[in-house]
């Protein structure tokens, strides 16, 4: 494959039966040819944004707003590590640039500053990441286990967490629900 997959999203097909991957919504944040790395952002876990800064061995006198947005499994590389995918222009301490719209950062300065409410307007707070080695997903690619689609801010940002999944396969013109979760062969 001689085009990288960064800053677009990996569907899951109704065949992928990995349990970390099953129905999700992947934005990749890199992909070159050493690999690919990714971030879910339809897979919320039970905690939220709020208990998660409580949990930072961090002493701050500034005021917290409460946050009750979901908290989401990444992937399943480093599950105990913050990632946070957001739109802002600013840098944090570890802010990776994916594109001028679009950032990647993993210091926790970004997760105080949602606290405070004075964070990105846009923010999907991940524990962990989905990663890819040399080739590993051009061959999952090549296994129709992923359909791919151009990164949309809406998808990402605007659409509800239980709707991205399909929202992100109809800009294909596709209807997950309509294929067949069984393989067969004719």
């Amino acid at each position: 494959m001689s085009e990288y997959l960064t800053k677009h999203m990996l569907v899951a097909m109704p065949t992928l039966h990995d349990p970390n991957f099953s129905r999700t919504v992947t934005l990749i944040c890199e992909h070159n040819r050493n690999g690919a790395m990714g971030i879910v952002v339809n897979q919320p876990i039970t905690l939220c944004i709020e208990e998660l800064i409580s949990y930072l061995d961090v002493k701050t006198d500034d005021q917290m707003t409460s946050n009750r947005d979901p908290v989401y499994a990444g992937g399943p590389v480093h599950a105990n590590r913050g990632f946070i995918l957001h739109d802002s222009d600013r840098n944090w301490k570890s802010t990776y640039t994916i594109d001028e719209n679009l950032k990647l950062t993993t210091s926790e300065d970004i997760l105080l500053d949602i606290g405070r409410g004075i964070g990105p307007e846009n923010a999907i707070v991940a524990l962990g990441y989905a990663g890819w080695g040399p080739g590993q997903l051009e061959q999952e690619l090549a296994d129709n286990a992923w359909l791919t689609v151009p990164y949309q801010p809406k998808i990402l940002f605007e659409t509800p967490v239980e709707k991205r999944w399909q929202t992100a396969a109809s800009k294909l013109g596709i209807d997950l629900h309509l294929i067949s979760n069984e393989a067969g062969h004719a």
